[in-house]
């Protein structure tokens, strides 16, 4: 489990609380995440949670980068 450390930064970037991160984590764990459908209806439910529009051309390239496996494995890195 990630430190709560790790869910301050995300909510002061999103103004997303932990419960809805640790939900949308679930929903994650429950889906293919090879499959371009879950992986749209993934994107647009954090689009919507953050209120910031994702264009066509960022979901696409967002899409691929999961499909191929190129996303960082250190996720605390981005932050």
């Amino acid at each position: 489990m990630f430190k709560d450390n790790f869910f301050k930064k995300v909510e002061n970037k999103t103004n997303v609380d932990k419960e809805t991160i640790l939900s949308l984590a679930k929903k994650l764990q429950d889906s293919d995440m090879k499959s371009e459908k879950a992986l749209r209806e993934v994107v647009h439910d954090i689009s919507a949670l953050t209120g910031k529009e994702v264009s066509k051309e960022k979901e696409d390239k967002i899409i691929n980068a999961i499909i191929q496996d190129k996303v960082p494995k250190d996720i605390d890195k981005m932050f």
